[in-house]
């Protein structure tokens, strides 16, 4: 199996997801690297599915960093002054249309169940069904279902704008 080869086709789409997936640009890298890592030590049995284990065990690496990081949260809860002020923020060079836009997507994706955000960003992805359903466990039949319902709890946890009505 050519890694090198694999990570140049898979890492930019699945560090973009993950990123949707999370909102964490950082989590999302450390974990796309945590996939190849692994990918390089025990690749999957069929090779023609690289691609979905890849999100796969990616879409796990990042489920286990967030449980870990609120069990972290609630221990640092415990004594705020040992926690420090963020450092960074947003690039003052972002138009803040958009990024009023994104913050309102990734608060109603926060909302949605882990499942629900997996499905509507792997097809955002362009993943078929099958791929989809082997990545979440459900049934390839189901996939078309779950994304129609997944996306009318989107749509209904997204703020309208005033001028919208």
């Amino acid at each position: 199996m050519d890694v090198p080869a694999l990570y140049r086709t898979h890492h930019a789409p699945l560090v973009r997801y993950l990123t949707r997936l999370c909102g964490d640009p950082d989590l999302a890298d450390d974990a796309a690297q945590e996939a190849f890592v692994r990918l390089s030590e025990r690749p999957p049995a069929n090779e023609r599915e690289v691609r979905a284990w890849l999100f796969t065990v990616a879409t796990n690496v990042v489920r286990d960093a967030r449980r870990s990081g609120r069990r972290r949260a609630e221990i640092l809860a415990a004594d705020p002054a040992s926690v420090s002020p963020e450092i960074g923020g947003a690039d003052p060079s972002d138009d803040a249309v958009r990024a009023e836009l994104r913050r309102r997507v990734r608060a109603a994706l926060d909302e949605l169940s882990e499942r629900d955000r997996a499905v509507l960003l792997m097809r955002e992805e362009g993943f078929k069904h099958r791929e989809i359903a082997s990545a979440v466990g459900i049934t390839t039949g189901s996939v078309g279902t779950v994304i129609a319902r997944a996306l009318d709890r989107l749509a209904e946890r997204l703020p309208r704008d005033e001028e919208d009505g």
